[in-house]
């Protein structure tokens, strides 16, 4: 994957991400506040819990942190994959979103 493509797939899953958090606010699922810089997408939770998915350009990675800790992610076989388990990035995402918000959140938008 060439620099462009990355920073293709990488947007794209950020503008997913942000799409799904205000459909989640707009159809009262949960209070959320998304604020984005550049590369950096940060998730803020009622219960002042974060979750933050930021770019890794040089690596062509995807970061996801959150309470449990911190997972990279590289384009695999057509899906952003966990380098260590080799988990999808939607599956990660749910489970630790869904963790820290007391309540099932699912990536669907």
């Amino acid at each position: 994957m060439n620099d462009s493509e990355y920073h293709d797939r990488a947007d794209a899953l950020l503008r997913r991400i942000e799409a799904q958090a205000d459909a989640w606010l707009q159809d009262d699922v949960i209070d959320i506040d998304t604020q984005r810089a550049g590369g950096l997408l940060e998730l803020s939770l009622p219960n002042g819990s974060k979750l933050v998915i930021n770019k890794q350009p040089p690596l062509h990675e995807i970061w996801l942190a959150s309470r449990a800790g911190g997972f990279h992610f590289q384009w695999q076989d057509g899906a952003w994959r966990d380098t260590k388990s080799g988990s999808e990035f939607v599956s990660v995402f749910n489970r630790e979103a869904s963790a820290q918000a007391g309540r099932a959140l699912s990536l669907t938008a």
